[in-house]
């Protein structure tokens, strides 16, 4: 009986900690996202690209797509903004953790068990700007098409910095009814590439 409570006590003391750590790191990114628009930027977008590709004339679709230009802008633009203020966070503050659970002060304890999300956020950020300015020369389907990947991307890597891996994927499933992986195979090459390399630890600081 004893051994139980004990087990019982340090699951809840593991669990009050957790919950105190995320909760920081959630005051963390929202203080920086609460200067921005992104969220309602997103769901802008994301209702928008439904709607045009749910028309059935190509040049309907076309009209529709073209119509939320700026806020392709405003999201990359955003998004830059906010790597940009992120780069002026310790670096001890933005470090998140690579296992799919949450460990309470990794960065601590096991360092080489995390990567620096201020970089992943300069990735997302190039990536958004890539795909609004259409480098690839995509047609307004394919580019809506990378361009829901990258977002959805970016937040999921918001998540996984607030919560952990897990969570993430979950929401990611739950929201947008797709995978991590899938996702990462939709966006562009240039964010996919230096996604996997900021994985594998070997990304440019």
């Amino acid at each position: 009986m004893d051994t139980v409570l004990l087990l019982l006590a340090a699951a809840i003391a593991l669990h009050l900690l957790r919950a105190r750590y995320q909760r920081g790191r959630i005051i963390l990114l929202g203080r920086h996202l609460s200067s921005f628009q992104l969220e309602r930027h997103m769901e802008t977008l994301t209702e928008g690209y439904a709607r045009a590709i749910g028309e059935q004339d190509p040049s309907r679709q076309r009209q529709v797509l073209e119509m939320f230009a700026q806020t392709e802008n405003a999201v990359a633009s955003q998004v830059q903004s906010l790597a940009d203020l992120l780069q002026k966070e310790p670096a001890e503050s933005t470090r998140m953790g690579m296992l799919p659970f949450c460990v309470p002060y990794v960065e601590r304890l096991l360092p080489s068990m995390t990567r620096d999300f201020r970089q992943l956020l300069q990735i997302h950020a190039a990536g958004l700007r890539h795909v609004a300015d259409n480098r690839e020369q995509w047609d307004p389907k394919s580019r809506a098409f990378h361009l829901s990947a990258e977002l959805y991307l970016f937040q999921h890597s918001c998540h996984w910095f607030c919560k952990s891996r897990t969570v993430a994927d979950a929401r990611l499933l739950a929201r947008h009814k797709v995978t991590h992986q899938k996702v990462l195979e939709s966006v562009c090459a240039q964010t996919r590439n230096a996604y996997l390399r900021w994985q594998q630890n070997t990304s440019t600081p």
